[in-house]
């Protein structure tokens, strides 16, 4: 298709989705406005990625969740690879590892590579857990010939291939895959490129297998200055990685990070605006106990060197989003006690705080396990001292 002169992003977007709707080219979920869209024929655009040698070697490969990418998700189960599903908007951490039941049948198979069986069938995978992405496959709106991609718009395919080389899961040579339908392969000004854009090594359609050859380089980590305080707030593997390249000596100064520091306190995440710095007042008295073998809101940060300081604890907590209702330092024993007020809250605090270091050390991260009254001793019925064993559920 023959896009108008003088566009932005945004109009070709417009376009692409336009004309795929008006050409009844769309397919399920529509309309394909402000969507990866899918389209019709997108199956027989995924079996093409059997004739790449890529996809033959690959043993891990990371897939969207979008609709058009479901038979590549599809496709990989089948050939028994390890099929990695990003969160969707990244809510919850990085990655799923989609694993069907032992002896699962095609149509098991198949439900696991729809998002309901993303949901139903996978696993989160931790930023400390050894991933070695050997292909990557993205949605896209429209791409050239030339490998130059255009999203929906909200940036994150660009910023999870960036997560990914900041943790070591992709590097240069790792080859991009996109699915689309003939019409969204068009012609990209290149003065709409910009450093983060993720570009693309394969151009998959219902008609053509297209080897780009693109020498545009890829990114090559996260683009600090190009994220806001907001975007900070909503993805909480963000900000873990943001503490880790910020203890690494990186710059990871946030776009709007200079007008914040100048008093525009109203660009912070809420859970940042409200944490108190190391000179305000104690904090708030904890909650009731809970009963003896009921959830626990205490986490156990362990492995605390012997130098650390209860600063550097705060510090990263307000930085992680992981800010407790009070915090019991026990610096001399190695650890310090975090108490929230929910069991669900000290949940997503042991999430976000996964793989934190202080000095040199990585700190190990659990809920607490309460101790029973009747191991106490004279079996007294107390306020019990958490255990920083990992809780493990009863069997």
């Amino acid at each position: 298709m023959e896009l108008r002169t003088g566009v932005s992003k945004q109009d070709i977007r417009e376009q692409i989705w336009d004309y795929m709707e008006s050409r009844n080219l769309a397919d399920f979920p529509r309309p394909v406005h402000h969507r990866i869209p899918n389209f019709k024929g997108s199956y027989l655009a995924c079996q093409n990625i059997r004739d790449l040698e890529v996809f033959a070697r690959t043993r891990e490969v990371k897939v969207d969740p979008d609709k058009p990418l479901e038979g590549i998700r599809l496709l990989a189960l089948q050939s028994k690879k390890t099929l990695l599903v990003p969160t969707p908007r990244l809510r919850t951490g990085l990655f799923n590892k989609i694993t069907p039941p032992p002896g699962a049948t095609k149509d098991v198979l198949r439900k696991c590579a729809t998002s309901q069986g993303v949901r139903n069938y996978s696993t989160p995978v931790g930023l400390d857990s050894r991933v070695l992405v050997d292909l990557v496959v993205v949605g896209s709106v429209a791409v050239s010939e030339k490998g130059w991609r255009i999203g929906k718009g909200e940036g994150y395919a660009d910023l999870e291939y960036a997560m990914m080389v900041s943790m070591g899961a992709v590097g240069p040579e790792t080859p991009v895959v996109t699915i689309v339908h003939d019409c969204q392969v068009i012609d990209i000004p290149e003065a709409l490129l910009e450093d983060h854009d993720l570009t693309v090594d394969y151009i998959l359609t219902p008609t053509r297998v297209i080897a780009t050859g693109c020498e545009r380089p890829k990114p090559t980590g996260i683009l600090w200055s190009k994220i806001s305080w907001e975007v900070m707030g909503k993805i909480p593997v963000l900000q873990s990685l943001r503490h880790r390249e910020k203890q690494a000596g990186k710059d990871v100064t946030l776009r709007d990070e200079p007008r914040r520091l100048l008093g525009a306190s109203s660009q912070q995440p809420a859970h940042l605006s409200a944490v108190r710095g190391p000179r305000d007042p104690p904090l708030p008295e904890p909650c009731p106990a809970q009963g003896e073998d009921g959830p626990t809101g205490t986490v156990c940060v362990g492995n605390l060197p012997r130098d650390a300081r209860v600063s550097e604890l705060k510090r990263a907590l307000r930085e992680l989003g992981a800010v407790p209702q009070r915090l019991t330092w026990q610096g001399p024993r190695g650890r310090a006690l975090l108490h929230y007020q929910a069991p669900a809250s000290a949940q997503q605090a042991v999430s976000r705080l996964q793989g934190l270091r202080l000095g040199a050390a990585t700190v190990t991260v659990a809920l607490a396990r309460r101790q029973r009254a009747s191991d106490l001793p004279g079996g007294r019925v107390q306020e019990p001292q958490p255990d920083c064993r990992p809780a493990v559920a009863d069997l």
